[in-house]
């Protein structure tokens, strides 16, 4: 019994020296977040989504002020491919749901062109508040929610997990590599069972409607690979 008590403990301890390794390699020296409070969230035990979504509504941070709702996630619980976004954008944050301004339009069109649609997959992102003025999260903001991402995939148990954008990518990979290294490549973490595959986001499509092709690629590569499976 104490055998696998400090077989847990290695292994959370190895998880917040994994997160600090990658503030190193992002070339940040002076992290505000309290490292606590990410030992406790991966410590936490929780068996359901809606505990996690209570563990996280407690979760102390500043963007809370700022939002109107908090963003959990959206679809089959069940699902074989969980769809990974950055943050919620103005409309997400009004109505509580991800991905259903115009960057979920596109989505929602990019899902159908393949076969599949919001009851086929389940949909979350890195952080579940608005950051203010759309920005960015920021690292701190993401090292403290991964914890969170990893138990909430790990809940919904799926084959595929689908990053849209580079915000989401190098957040579960915990890499610095670029969109055009990662984008199509599929990858594995340590953390979960699912395979992992880059793509772009939305948001990016409606600037760069060129890439919309590329992107529809990758979701067919997905559907193919979750049906194979």
């Amino acid at each position: 019994m104490v055998e696998k008590e400090n077989d847990k403990k290695n292994k959370t301890n190895k998880e917040v020296i994994d997160v600090l390794k990658w503030f190193s390699d992002a070339g940040v020296s002076d992290i505000s977040v309290d490292i606590n409070t990410v030992q406790r969230a991966a410590k936490q035990s929780i068996n359901t989504l809606a505990e996690l979504k209570e563990a996280m509504r407690k979760v102390e941070i500043s963007i809370k002020d700022c939002a109107l709702n908090m963003v959990f996630g959206v679809g089959n619980e069940h699902a074989d491919i969980l769809l990974l976004g950055e943050a919620p954008g103005a409309e997400e944050d009004r109505q509580g749901i991800p991905f259903v301004g115009q960057s979920g339009q596109l989505l929602d069109k990019i899902l159908a062109a393949v076969g599949l649609d919001r009851t086929k997959v389940y949909i979350t992102n890195i952080l579940p508040w608005r950051p203010p003025g759309n920005r960015t999260p920021t690292l701190q903001e993401i090292t403290l929610f991964r914890p969170y991402v990893i138990k909430h995939i790990s809940l919904v148990n799926p084959k595929i997990v689908v990053c849209l954008g580079g915000t989401a990518t190098k957040a579960l990979l915990q890499t610095t590599q670029t969109m055009t290294q990662l984008r199509g490549r599929w990858s594995r973490i340590e953390e979960i069972s699912a395979v992992i595959l880059p793509t772009f986001h939305p948001a990016y499509l409606l600037r760069s409607p060129s890439q919309k092709r590329e992107a529809w690629l990758d979701f067919l590569t997905v559907k193919n690979k979750a049906s194979a499976a």
